[in-house]
């Protein structure tokens, strides 16, 4: 009687076996297996190029946003310059140190090793 039930726990697992070997060793699925294995890490268009190239792509997306907010606010400023002279003057005298005649400029330069920090 016991070796009875012993065949019958051996028969399932056989049965099992079976169908795994039957399924998962066939040939064609292990060559689609292969095939995608091959296509996710190893083909030059692979899943993980692909989502290398996307982040490339997003970086240079959000520097070509920067680049023309800078633009934009550079072209304001600008046109902002070239229609209003005291704006100009203003401009050339704080950042070239430029002069009208018969006036001096003096340059303040605070030494940093003797501030406290």
């Amino acid at each position: 009687m016991e070796e009875n039930n012993l065949i019958k726990d051996i028969q399932p697992k056989s049965e099992n076996f079976k169908l795994i070997q039957k399924y998962i060793l066939n040939k064609y699925t292990i060559t689609i297996c292969l095939f995608l294995v091959w296509m996710i890490f190893f083909d030059k268009t692979s899943f993980l190029v692909i989502n290398e190239l996307n982040g490339e792509i997003k970086k240079y997306e959000e520097q070509l946003e920067y680049y023309k907010k800078e633009y934009e606010k550079n072209d304001a400023f600008y046109k902002k310059l070239m229609n209003n002279k005291s704006e100009k003057e203003k401009y050339a005298r704080e950042n070239y140190f430029m002069k009208k005649p018969n006036e001096e400029i003096f340059i303040l330069v605070v030494d940093s090793t003797k501030t406290k920090k």
